[in-house]
């Protein structure tokens, strides 16, 4: 058995042309109106995060840094990498429920020097919601080889609301 007797095949025209190929395929129109749909869709789909995405890694500050949320009864643990920063490149904020990591992450080398790259350069910005009040006076952040840990204690009354709901079998 060959593998184009695996192929399904139809006539068209008078040729044998496999089924898996469509007419548009062929057609160079429809093929470029399918890729600029395709292009449209990559750019907007980046929207939901709040910068268009033109590309992987390119959103530097929608997604980036990279974090981890842990939620226990007493307290919110936020964890984000953020390698080749030092911990006075970061800025901390906590206002109304939102904790705010931002800061910059600066080239090393001039851009004359530099011939090519896919590192991420430039300001960021990322803001967490963490839906329960926390004590402001007690929140404690700490740096190391490039993670920024921020550990938030849950405050008396937001630790009481919580409510375990069992589960029927």
């Amino acid at each position: 058995m060959s593998v184009r007797d695996l192929i399904s095949w139809r006539r068209n025209n008078g040729n044998q042309v496999p089924s898996f190929l469509r007419d548009d395929d062929r057609d160079p129109f429809l093929s470029l109106h399918r890729e600029v749909n395709r292009l449209f869709d990559d750019v907007f789909r980046g929207f939901g995060s709040g910068l268009p995405s033109f590309g992987k890694g390119s959103t530097f500050g929608a997604d980036w840094p990279s974090v981890e949320i842990s939620d226990t009864d007493k307290e919110i643990k936020v964890t984000a990498e953020v390698p080749g920063l030092e911990g006075k490149d970061i800025e901390v904020l906590l206002n109304d429920g939102v904790l705010t990591l931002k800061g910059e992450k600066r080239s090393e080398t001039e851009d004359k020097d530099r011939q090519f790259s896919e590192r991420y350069y430039g300001r960021f910005e990322r803001r967490i919601p963490l839906g329960v009040e926390v004590k402001d006076d007690q929140v404690d952040a700490t740096f190391k080889n490039g993670v920024l840990t921020v550990t938030l204690p849950k405050s008396e009354k937001a630790q009481s609301q919580v409510k375990r709901i069992a589960i029927n079998s």
